[in-house]
């Protein structure tokens, strides 16, 4: 029998070469996403595939709790063999994930055998020492084969969401910036983009459910008379305070935005505009009671209106935007929504929008 040519690939070392590159390309697919929920989706399918498992699960660990669950990825064949992806909320008592949460809390690697050859392996996802979630495989393949393919995967994500995570937020106050607001509208106002912000966030925390969606632009009022008189240091203490009270007036499901100076943007869930104008004018009059030093007190304008179905990113911003304006064309320090203004036939021509330039 010939013996192979000196140099030519063995049927061995050719099988390894088509390994590593189904593996490469896998990496490469969900590492072009630019965000998370794409980015979450991706990773989930690219290891159902890769590794021919019977399920795979992405869990998210919850910001305010050391293990509970916010989200979870799972991903299983229908009956054609073609994966499928479901987007769950898991209760808090719910025990099919349960190994899942004893990893994040435990930040140790969980081994299961379940139903006939079913082996499951659980590994956490680590970044700076802590659990942000953790991957589940179940499959034919025992743990320890699975075990280093499942390692990779999740040091991979860990790391390339911080890279995103980072890219997504404004450096001084950690709000969502321009960029990621401007990819977020947009995607907002294609078809069923509205149905999808109701349910998660732009890292893909699950939301309270409401049928409308608002955008309010807020701006610091006489800012360029702080920075003038105190100095940008100060300037930057106001927006870094600013920022602060966002976090702590809003809910977790309202998204926060900054885009450089002293703009901000908050999209907001509401079913009727008096909630809408409740939450923002209570952040209002929480801001304006504050006291810094030096500068004293911070006041802000605040302008919102509705994000219709068929609307344009321009249509939306100039709504908002005109309310914004006649607030602090009309004395400062107010809120203000386009919709109430319009009905009462207070938006007349010589309102001249232009207070913040976002597209």
């Amino acid at each position: 029998m010939a013996e192979p040519a000196t140099g030519a690939p063995t049927p061995a070392s050719a099988a390894g070469m088509l390994a590593h590159s189904r593996l490469l390309d896998s990496v490469a697919a969900f590492t072009h996403h630019r965000d998370i929920d794409a980015l979450d989706h991706s990773l989930v399918l690219s290891l159902a595939e890769l590794a021919s498992a019977r399920s795979v699960s992405l869990g998210k660990r919850a910001a305010d709790s050391s293990h509970q669950l916010e989200s979870i990825v799972h991903c299983v064949p229908d009956e054609h063999g073609s994966y499928q992806l479901q987007v769950l909320v898991p209760a808090a008592d719910d025990t099919a994930w349960l190994a899942l949460r004893r990893c994040i809390e435990r930040l140790e690697v969980q081994t299961e055998l379940g139903d006939g050859d079913a082996h499951r392996l659980v590994v956490p996802i680590l970044c700076e020492g802590r659990a942000i979630g953790a991957l589940q495989l179940e499959s034919a393949v025992p743990s320890s084969a699975s075990r280093p393919l499942l390692d990779g995967f999740t040091r991979i994500y860990a790391n390339y969401t911080a890279l995103l995570h980072e890219s997504e937020r404004d450096k001084l106050t950690g709000l969502y910036n321009r960029r990621t607001f401007e990819r977020h509208l947009q995607r907002l106002l294609q078809p069923g983009g509205l149905t999808a912000h109701a349910r998660t966030s732009p890292d893909g925390a699950p939301r309270s459910p409401a049928s409308q969606v608002w955008l309010a632009i807020l701006d610091i009022d006489h800012f360029k008379r702080i920075n003038d008189n105190y100095g940008h240091l100060y300037g930057d203490e106001v927006i870094l305070l600013l920022a602060q009270q966002m976090r702590a007036s809003f809910r977790q499901d309202d998204v926060l935005f900054r885009f450089g100076g002293e703009e901000f943007v908050i999209l907001l869930g509401a079913n009727e505009e008096s909630t809408v104008y409740a939450a923002l004018e209570r952040f209002r009059q929480r801001l304006e009671k504050q006291v810094l030093p030096q500068v004293g007190h911070v006041t802000v304008s605040i302008g919102y209106a509705r994000i219709g179905d068929h609307d344009y990113p321009a249509t939306i911003l100039d709504r908002a935007d005109k309310a914004l304006y006649f607030a602090k064309e009309n004395g400062r320090n107010r809120t203000h929504g386009y919709e109430s203004l319009a009905a009462q036939g207070l938006l007349g021509r010589a309102t001249t929008p232009g207070s913040i330039d976002l597209f």
